[in-house]
């Protein structure tokens, strides 16, 4: 039995879309960050580190998108949720690395200043670098989609459940997100999916409204 922990809005997203897009059957359990549902002690039985997504894999605990997305392409390989050649299943990986490490950080320093500076009087600059530095990444994003439908070029995978969170992150911070040609393009094609659908209706996501 497959059992996700997420929270509307947040990185999660991905591992909900991914999971969703596998036709498994499986529990949904949100948490709450905003709440802090993700510090009670409930919640960090399973993910002892308070964050967001973990899969209950018939008991076992897997936490990180990069992580959850493999197993989850991997355990149902009749969907192809990633490419079977070697060397383009790394690259996917190591995309998804990069959101993990580089993107999703970035946008933390915008909307969580306070995480990395504890005067206040520097918070303001962190946003502010932390903005121009998601921005930039967005744009990267929107270059390696010129040409392609899709992140890993000419088929879906979960690569792209990741993706799209960060169009949505993009949308929240008001960045001007619709002038990225490419990425937006790339949204529409998502939004068209039943399983992207299903779950940013569940989550009641930007991308929505």
């Amino acid at each position: 039995m497959l059992t996700l922990y997420f929270c509307p809005g947040a990185c999660s997203t991905a591992s909900h879309i991914a999971i969703e897009e596998t036709g498994a059957q499986y529990a949904e359990k949100p948490i709450f960050l905003p709440k802090g549902e993700q510090k009670t002690a409930e919640y960090l039985k399973i993910n002892p580190r308070g964050k967001v997504p973990a899969l209950d894999v018939d008991g076992k605990i897997l936490t990180e998108n990069t992580a959850i997305l493999t197993y989850l392409a991997t355990t149902f390989p009749a969907k192809n949720l990633l490419p079977t050649d070697p060397f383009e299943q790394a690259r996917g990986i190591s995309t998804m690395a990069w959101f993990s490490n580089i993107v999703h950080p970035a946008y933390t320093h915008y909307m969580r200043p306070e995480r990395f500076s504890p005067d206040a009087a520097a918070q303001p600059g962190v946003k502010e670098t932390g903005k121009k530095t998601f921005w930039a990444h967005l744009q990267e994003i929107d270059t390696l989609l010129a040409g392609n439908d899709w992140m890993m070029g000419k088929d879906f995978s979960v690569v792209d459940c990741y993706a799209l969170v960060f169009y949505g992150w993009g949308v929240r911070a008001e960045l001007p997100v619709k002038e990225l040609a490419n990425y937006t393009a790339f949204k529409d094609r998502m939004l068209k999916r039943p399983a992207v659908n299903k779950v940013l209706v569940a989550e009641e996501s930007v991308l929505l409204k």
